[in-house]
């Protein structure tokens, strides 16, 4: 299973990206907002990956935040929703706004979002409510900046790599602290360097 991808723009639509990575072109569904934050084709993107497994299929959908996967892989295992349904979601409703509107059982918000009737509307919520508590962090009002983003980006990373949680931090901050910047690759590099020793 594919689960993180970290490529060249080599195509960018709005609904899917083509991201080469190593010579090998991956085609990726992708929702309006990370087509809209991934930056112009020949850019470098990482993409947290969910494998969508059919019998006629194997299909990749991409995200650039772990939110949004988790977002997706929660919609997706609501009856009637399927991945395709899922991403027209994500591309309709922020991910903040959509925990929000699930939480508080705002029907009338989730089915302003093309493609959610009433009945699905209400059972997104019966069925997500308890389960966004648990598994989606609080939101903080106060927006990500790029170094937070980075940091969770890199553990994620690392995770999928199978890393435990606590000591990918602990690497990721000895590295973020001593370094001014740079891209998701150097950082990835140096934090697996760290890792190792």
């Amino acid at each position: 299973m594919i689960a993180f991808l970290t490529g060249t723009v080599l195509q960018k639509h709005p609904d899917r990206l083509i991201v080469d990575v190593g010579g090998v072109g991956y085609l990726v569904h992708v929702p309006l907002s990370t087509f809209y934050n991934i930056g112009e084709v020949s850019q470098s993107v990482a993409l947290h990956i969910h494998t969508h497994v059919r019998e006629d299929a194997l299909q990749l959908f991409g995200f650039l935040t772990a939110l949004e996967q988790e977002l997706f892989e929660r919609l997706t295992s609501v009856s009637g929703i399927g991945p395709k349904l899922a991403l027209g979601v994500l591309s309709g409703i922020e991910a903040g706004e959509l925990v929000g509107a699930i939480q508080r059982g705002d029907v009338v918000r989730l089915t302003r979002v093309p493609g959610i009737g009433k009945k699905t509307a209400e059972r997104m919520v019966l069925e997500l409510k308890d389960k966004l508590a648990s598994h989606v962090a609080p939101l903080d009002p106060t927006p990500a900046t790029a170094h937070d983003r980075l940091k969770d980006d890199l553990v994620s990373a690392l995770q999928n790599l199978g890393y435990h949680r606590p000591p990918a931090e602990k690497a990721v901050d000895r590295v973020l602290a001593a370094a001014e910047g740079g891209t998701f690759e150097q950082a990835l590099k140096s934090v697996l360097r760290e890792l190792m020793r």
